[in-house]
């Protein structure tokens, strides 16, 4: 039998951007149970919702106080299973965030710990008398000096998310409870969060210094040793429940790191920041990723297609803000071979926001990045500048529905800004229009859920022409011809009986005649369909 998320594109929902259902102008269950028939008619089959319970949002969210309840701003718990009965009722799989690695400063357990040195959950976290050299990923210091108890307290991230000690076995047995309650609750799985963060060296040994980049090379602060029996006893849990689904953010671009993580007994899959990450584009390294992905991975795992999230720049505005580019971006994204990922508004061509005003800053880490950068030397506008190229902000602005108010997101005052450009790309406007970036993205999906060779084949080629890359997936039933002209300039791809091959989608309207070739526009995407005895491509 195969496993639903095999063919299956996920779809993220960033909580409290996309829609406000009662009007404070923070997005809530209500809100995104108005949307699923949106998200039924665009084509997606899986939610992945960012953190929903309670919590201060030192991290937005990521920072949890009580992993049994629902946040207030989100709604209540009724709305939650209202929402997830409506989801399942469109057939709609959803998978919920969860941060394993730590908890919120606020939550009991630590309110317990830091009481007294003595305290029976004292050992639920990690305390020393004396720090390390260890930095957080947020920069600055991973410790936090405790002056009740007089020692340190570790934290990887901010100073308000305190690192649990996985090697306490009450911690694990507390967040396997927290796993049950959801799972019986409804929940199709979950995103682990930094799942590779669990384990921590108890030796604690300084980090390396990489004094020519001038940065910490986080060494034995993650990736350490017993993390993948830890991931085994997760899945092995969480599988328990029939068609439950785990998705681990690793933090690595590291190929040989990340494989580790997934397939067999392990997490089913993890996101692929090797892809997904790029700072720029280039259609190189893209196509090198691809292939030394195909190359690394076994042939129990699959890897995981995404270009932009809520922790990083949207691809459109990293790849150079061009239709056409993210055009064939997404039509990469949703025909190679992977577990697709969509963030929210990508499919209508959402672009970054940038502040000129720290005030309207959200992101603790653009916000630390400006401290930090102020106490380095550099002016208020320096700071700003680095504020803004480390804040996540410019991914988390609200959906874009319509050209009233808030752009359809809120009749209240949004809890972040409104970027002045917002109202000239709306999914009202796109709705009705076929050569739209969301009728394209309804093509692609659609596409992708009637031909099997688009959710299981393998590829029988893959190049890579001077900007122009190809690759043929088949399985038993089809092969599929995907082409992707990246250049601004139009090519030409010798095929095997291209006469009869059938065109599927191209984002370009005008067609040239094709008898043993097949002309590609500049910027242009195209996927044809060939008859399962041919070899298609003809060899270079």
């Amino acid at each position: 039998m195969v496993k639903w998320w095999k063919q299956s594109t996920f779809y993220e929902i960033y909580m409290p951007s996309f829609k406000d259902g009662n009007g404070d102008g923070i997005g809530d269950f209500s809100g995104i149970t108005s949307k699923l028939d949106y998200l039924k008619e665009l084509g997606i089959d899986g939610l992945w919702l960012t953190p929903f319970y309670p919590s201060p949002k030192v991290d937005n969210g990521y920072d949890i106080s009580d992993y049994y309840g629902i946040d207030p701003d989100y709604g209540t718990m009724a709305d939650f299973e209202m929402f997830i009965q409506e989801a399942h009722q469109r057939g709609i799989k959803v998978i919920a965030d969860l941060v394993l690695n730590h908890t919120s400063s606020h939550h009991p357990w630590f309110q317990e710990s830091k009481s007294a040195k003595d305290d029976s959950k004292r050992d639920w976290y990690i305390w020393r008398d004396m720090p390390n050299n260890w930095e957080s990923f947020f920069g600055g210091p991973a410790w936090e000096y405790d002056s009740r108890t007089n020692q340190y307290y570790y934290h990887a991230f901010a100073k308000e998310q305190v690192d649990l000690n996985w090697a306490n076995p009450e911690v694990k047995q507390a967040m396997f409870d927290v796993m049950k309650f959801w799972l019986e609750k409804g929940i199709d799985g979950f995103r682990l969060d930094v799942i590779n963060f669990l384990k921590v060296k108890d030796s604690l040994q300084d980090n390396p210094y990489d004094w020519e980049k001038k940065e910490q090379i986080h060494l034995y602060d993650k990736d350490q040793e017993g993390i993948i029996a830890t991931i085994e006893e997760i899945a092995e849990f969480v599988h328990q429940y029939p068609d439950k689904f785990l998705v681990g953010e690793v933090g690595s671009e590291d190929l040989e790191v990340l494989k580790k993580y997934s397939g067999l007994h392990k997490l089913d899959v993890v996101f692929n920041f090797n892809i997904g990450s790029m700072a720029e584009f280039d259609t190189d390294r893209l196509f090198g990723q691809l292939v030394e992905t195909e190359k690394i991975y076994d042939s129990t795992q699959i890897p995981t297609l995404f270009f932009s999230s809520h922790d990083m720049s949207r691809h459109i505005s990293r790849f150079g803000g061009d239709n056409d580019r993210a055009k064939l971006v997404a039509t990469l994204m949703l025909t190679a071979k992977g577990v697709p990922f969509i963030y929210f508004g990508d499919e209508i061509g959402m672009s970054d926001w940038m502040t000129d005003d720290l005030s309207k800053m959200k992101d603790i880490q653009g916000i630390m990045g400006y401290t930090l950068a102020l106490e380095a030397g550099k002016s208020p506008e320096e700071a700003l500048m680095v504020a803004n190229e480390k804040s996540r902000d410019k991914s988390r602005t609200p959906m874009q529905w319509n050209e009233q108010d808030n752009v359809g997101f809120s009749e209240g005052l949004p809890w972040i800004t409104v970027p002045d450009d917002a109202y000239k790309v709306t999914v009202e406007e796109q709705v009705n229009n076929p050569e739209s970036m969301l009728s394209f993205y309804k093509k692609l999906l659609k596409l992708r859920k009637d031909h099997s060779s688009l959710q299981f084949g393998d590829y029988e080629v893959l190049r890579n022409e001077e900007g122009m890359i190809y690759f043929v997936r088949m399985d038993s039933v089809e092969k599929i011809l995907v082409v992707l002209n990246f250049t601004d300039q139009p090519r030409t791809l010798e095929v095997e009986g291209a006469a009869s091959m059938k065109l599927l989608l191209s984002t370009h309207r005008t067609r040239l005649d094709r008898e043993s070739a097949v002309t590609i526009l500049a910027k242009e995407a195209m996927i044809l369909k060939g008859e399962i005895g041919n070899d298609l491509v003809k060899e270079r």
